[in-house]
Order: C-alpha cells, then sequence, then structure tokens
C-alpha cells in the first residue's frame, strides 16, 4: 500500500511538473532577428539586441536585476547576408525581424529601386531607426573635386551593379542635374575603388557605411583624399523626395588629413518586421530597447550601441512603423 501511494505522489509530481512545463511552453515566444556577416557590424548589434529584448520564463524581474526583456520572449541573431536577404527572408517568413538600410526597405516595400520589377514587400514595417550609416564621398585632394556638382566630367566609382550604393549615387547626381553619362562612372567595390585611387586611376568615388570605414581610414593613411560634403539647396529637396535619408555629420579629424566636420547625408541601419507580428509584442520589444539598462548595456556593447537610443529611433523613416512601435513612440513623445 505504502509502495501504491509513494508511485501515485510521483506520479502527481510528474503530471504537475508537465502542467508547469506546459504553461512555460505555451508563454514562450521565439523571434529570430536577420542580422548579416559575422565579421559586419549588424551581427554583433544584433546580438545585443536579441539579448535586450529576451526574458526566458523563469528568468528574474528587471528591478530584481534580470532581464528587462519582453516575458517569455527568446529572441535570436542569425547570421544573414544582409539588407535585401533579410527583407525576403520576412516576407517568406523565415525570419521575424531583421536589419536592413532604410533606402533597401524603404524600396521593398514601395517595389521602386532595387525592387523595380518585384512584387512589393507592402507588409514590411519599421520598428526603430539604429544608428547612421553615412554617404561617403571621397575624392583625390589634388583631383579639384569640393562638391558634388565637381563631378562632372570625372572619373567615379559608383559601387557595384545591385547595390544600394549604385542607387543612392544615382540619386544624388540627379539631385545635381547629372546622370551617369555626365561622369566617367565605373562599377567598383569601394576597396577596388580605393586601389585606383592609389594609382591614380580613379578621381572619387562612393560608400555607405557607418565612420570610420576601414577601406577608407587605409587610404587616407597611405594618400592624400579629400571627404567631399554632400549638402545644399539641392540635398534639401532631394530629402523631400527621399524620406528615408537623413542629414549627418563625419566629425573632424575622424579620417588622417581631415580635420573639419564635413557635411553629408546618411541612410538608417533599421530593424524592420512584418505587419503581421502582434501589436503587443512589438510594443513589448520596442519599450524594452529604451528601457534604461537595456541603453547602458547597448553604450557599453559596441561603438554603434551609443547611437540606438531613443531620439534616433524615428529619424529617416521611409516605410510606416509597424502598429506596436508606433504606440511606443507616441506616448514617448517621439511621434505625434
Amino acid at each position: 500500500m505504502f509502495v501504491n501511494s509513494a508511485k501515485a505522489l510521483f506520479g502527481a509530481a510528474l503530471l504537475v511538473a508537465g502542467m508547469a512545463q506546459g504553461a512555460a511552453a505555451q508563454e514562450m515566444q521565439f523571434f529570430r532577428i536577420g542580422t548579416g556577416g559575422t565579421a559586419g557590424t549588424y551581427y554583433p548589434i544584433g546580438g545585443l539586441i536579441a539579448n535586450a529584448i529576451s526574458n526566458p520564463p523563469g528568468s528574474r524581474a528587471c528591478d530584481a536585476g534580470g532581464s528587462c526583456g519582453v516575458p517569455g520572449l527568446i529572441a535570436t541573431a542569425v547570421a544573414s547576408n544582409g539588407s535585401v536577404g533579410n527583407v525576403n527572408s520576412i516576407a517568406g517568413g523565415a525570419l521575424e525581424a531583421g536589419f536592413s538600410q532604410s533606402d533597401v526597405a524603404y524600396w521593398a516595400q514601395t517595389g521602386t529601386g532595387l525592387w523595380d520589377g518585384k512584387p512589393a514587400v507592402e507588409k514590411l514595417r519599421l520598428i526603430a531607426n539604429l544608428y547612421p550609416e553615412s554617404i561617403h564621398l571621397v575624392a583625390r585632394k589634388d583631383a579639384g573635386i569640393n562638391g558634388v556638382a565637381d563631378l562632372k566630367g570625372k572619373k567615379v566609382s559608383l559601387d557595384e551593379p545591385g547595390s544600394g550604393t549604385l542607387v543612392d549615387a544615382k540619386i544624388i547626381l540627379e539631385a545635381f542635374g547629372m546622370t551617369e553619362a555626365d561622369i566617367t562612372a565605373e562599377y567598383l567595390k569601394p576597396d577596388q575603388a580605393a586601389d585606383r585611387m592609389r594609382d591614380g586611376a580613379m578621381d572619387a568615388f562612393f560608400f555607405v557605411g557607418g565612420f570610420p570605414a576601414g577601406a577608407i581610414a587605409e587610404l587616407a593613411s597611405q594618400h592624400d583624399i579629400a571627404l567631399v560634403p554632400i549638402t545644399g539647396p539641392e540635398v534639401d529637396k532631394l530629402r523631400e523626395t527621399y524620406s528615408f535619408f537623413a542629414t549627418d555629420t563625419v566629425p573632424g579629424g575622424t579620417y588622417k588629413g581631415q580635420d573639419a566636420d564635413v557635411a553629408t547625408i546618411s541612410v538608417g541601419a533599421q530593424l524592420v518586421t512584418s505587419a503581421d507580428i502582434s501589436d503587443e509584442l512589438i510594443y513589448g520589444i520596442t519599450q524594452a530597447l529604451y528601457n534604461e539598462t537595456t541603453q547602458k548595456l547597448f553604450g557599453a556593447g559596441h561603438a554603434k550601441g551609443k547611437q540606438i537610443n531613443l531620439d534616433n529611433a524615428t529619424m529617416g523613416a521611409g516605410i510606416p512603423f509597424h502598429a506596436g512601435a508606433e504606440k511606443f513612440y507616441k506616448e514617448a513623445g517621439k511621434l505625434q
């Protein structure tokens, strides 16, 4: 009889444990974030964000020194091919969210630019603008290029076919009344363009990315270059047409020989998702991103982490915000 009672108690304990595990499993949600290659900036930043928004069942409460993420959420940063691949994976349901340049997100959502001729990803939505990726226009110091208008008749690399940089460069040329026919256009990666510049065979090239950019820093250490400002009424008008561009400044001293601040524009590195993800979940994720504890972790975790703040969150938004994120930003006074 004692043995049977013990068996019954043991069975009851297993049943309770199983029920508890079932409840925890029900509360658990998984959230995959597409980033970029493991050597780039998107991947480590994605890891910081995944940790910040995660709060697995059984975690300590935020005010007790535990996770300040969304209760029951387990987020993971997934290495990927970057913006275009992430947007396609979100559209196909293989990812819940991902990183994208703001221009790529705009083209995908509107079916223009890089997405011309392809079905628009109409459900693509913005969670947050994270940090700026500056548009660099790098010229040989002795090429006589002091502004975009001076590119006329020069040898200029616009980056590879299919790249976001190429489309951005064309937009900038157009704003100043030029097309590719007005320059001697080449279509090279930034490091290849830098090599050509060292040989005197290239006058200028475009590059989009966070500063300091390795290829440009290396070039500046060996060769006299100028960082050309992208500014003026032409740029103001351009920004009215393309809302994904934001004003930006490359601080003096970023590159050797660049003593003064240089005005330019930037596209945002953005965290995007699908309109199909629940408003409640995206609201919780957005709230977790800008929690005071999370903000300290971002600042300590990566050089670009300091720029992931509430002031930058709504800058250069070229696509609609997810309803959950929009609710948070309105409550925070960042959106009307």
